[in-house]
């Protein structure tokens, strides 16, 4: 059984900084790519950023030069690194494993980006 967990989200002034992380169990996590992707109040989920299972990593161009995706094998674990937030920044925040298509999916994590 798959099992995604992410955790760091919470509230933070413009300009600050987050990290989140997300635990992956039931699967080797290892040969899998990874993807952080949000979904604001209405609006559709997005892609936020992605890593390959060698390390290749994409960005949003809307995250670019903020936001910075990695992971740690070992720990079963990838991040997301997000600074200089902006208010636009505000959703909640899902970990994927296997793409958009295989369902697998974590609980999310709220990020509020407000002064």
């Amino acid at each position: 059984q798959v099992q995604l967990v992410e955790s760091g989200g919470g509230l933070v002034q413009p300009g600050g900084s987050l990290r989140l992380s997300c635990v992956a169990s039931g699967i080797f996590f290892k040969i899998y790519d990874m993807g952080w992707y949000r979904q604001a109040p209405g609006k559709q989920r997005e892609l936020v950023a992605g890593i390959t299972r060698v390390g290749n990593t994409n960005v949003a161009d809307s995250v670019k030069g903020r936001f910075t995706i990695s992971r740690d094998n070992a720990r079963n674990t990838a991040y997301l690194q997000m600074n200089s937030l902006k208010p636009e920044d505000t959703a909640v925040y899902y970990c994927n494993v296997g793409g958009p298509s295989s369902g697998k999916w974590g609980q999310g994590t709220q990020v509020t980006v407000s002064s």
